[in-house]
């Protein structure tokens, strides 16, 4: 899956600071969310594809990493992202 750069950015904006905010934990939580979903979608359908199913726990991996960094360092912002249920994140 490929993001354009106008796409990049509205996820940036929306979960970010800013459009131009690629780093926070935040956006980076939304960029792997969004990639998470398409990729599922993608193993429904090719559910023999283990190269992808290999990505997609990697991708999962790095997003509760990011998820736990938040918890421990503030937690109302790890709230916050939970919170947004377009990005279908649990507990």
């Amino acid at each position: 899956m490929h993001l354009s750069a106008e796409e990049k950015k509205k996820i940036f904006e929306t979960y970010g600071q800013g459009p131009t905010d690629t780093g926070s934990p935040e956006s980076q939580i939304a960029l792997f969310s969004i990639r998470i979903k398409h990729l599922t979608e993608h193993l429904k359908e090719n559910h023999k594809d283990y190269t992808t199913a290999r990505a997609l726990k990697a991708l999962v991996g790095q997003r509760r990493s990011l998820l736990d960094y938040l918890i421990r360092k503030d937690i109302n912002r790890y709230r916050a992202i939970i919170a947004k249920k377009e990005l279908g994140i649990r507990k």
